[in-house]
């Protein structure tokens, strides 16, 4: 898309994504998603109740009376937002593309971790790590990977989950809050740099999918293209056959993919790009703050 076009869309989804974050996920996001630890406010007199092992005594001896050390949550977080850039993003049978909805769920999670002082930065991956941006503060940040995720251009279509799980793995050295945001189309195994992944950082799983990613409709003979590998094929979509074996396929695909999130206690949602996100996002922020 030309440039003119690009800011036209960067605008547009910054207003929507912006106005969600804040009058919408601000506080689930808070909640959802703890600080570091606690660290050191201020001192102040000791009152019945306090616990006796917060008592600071270098002040308590200067002051001949006791003085306890007050704590505060440390809230700063590191984001990073692993965003599938593979060819099937591109689909877009049933609703907006996957790759807008992915560009529109990565600004507005993007926007509540700026409102909480957090650091976000972005891992672009296909069957590669394609892009790295490292994690930085402000709105120029932000902005910046908003228009990144929409005019992208991947040198590879197809998808290494895995891959990109490993390389977060390496980059970051200390613990941050990870958003994988992909359509787990995804035929390699990743449940091991998962596990690992997970056990080092705090990680959560956003499935975008289409709707004709589940099901296919009766419409007669049809040509059907892999985005990833560029195979075509035609398919008899007016036997009803066919059509229950592509479903068991989903199924069963999207049964391997639960299992494994569940296996690496990873936090997901699936949504449909036909579907509100806004709903299934606070869901599973809501499921996270009573845990």
């Amino acid at each position: 898309m030309d440039a003119n076009e690009l800011l036209k869309k960067v605008r547009k989804i910054e207003i929507k994504t912006k106005g969600l974050s804040r009058n919408i996920f601000a506080g689930e996001y808070h909640s959802a998603f703890k600080g570091r630890g606690m660290t050191f406010s201020e001192v102040r007199e000791y009152q019945y109740g306090d616990d006796i092992r917060d008592i600071d005594w270098n002040v308590t001896a200067r002051h001949n009376h006791p003085y306890v050390k007050v704590y505060e949550e440390e809230r700063e977080l590191t984001v990073m937002l692993l965003v599938d850039v593979s060819g099937s993003r591109l689909f877009g049978a049933a609703g907006v593309e996957k790759r807008e909805m992915i560009a529109e769920i990565a600004a507005t999670l993007a926007f509540s971790a700026s409102q909480n002082n957090d650091k976000i930065g972005c891992i672009f991956f296909s069957s590669k790590v394609e892009k790295f941006i490292p994690p930085k503060k402000g709105m120029r940040h932000i902005l910046y990977i908003i228009r990144e995720l929409l005019d992208f251009r991947p040198t590879e279509a197809g998808t290494d989950i895995g891959g990109a799980l490993r390389f977060l793995t390496d980059a970051m050295k200390k613990r941050c809050t990870t958003f994988i945001l992909s359509d787990f189309i995804d035929d390699s195994a990743y449940y091991q740099p998962m596990s690992i992944a997970s056990r080092k950082h705090d990680v959560s799983a956003i499935q975008v999918y289409d709707k004709r990613d589940s099901e296919i409709p009766d419409v007669g003979l049809l040509c059907v293209r892999d985005l990833e590998t560029g195979g075509e094929c035609w398919v008899d979509t007016s036997s009803k056959k066919v059509r229950n074996a592509y479903g068991k396929w989903w199924y069963e695909r999207q049964q391997k993919m639960s299992e494994t999130l569940n296996r690496c206690q990873v936090d997901y949602v699936s949504v449909s790009t036909d579907d509100d996100y806004v709903k299934a996002l606070m869901g599973m922020f809501k499921r996270r703050g009573v845990k």
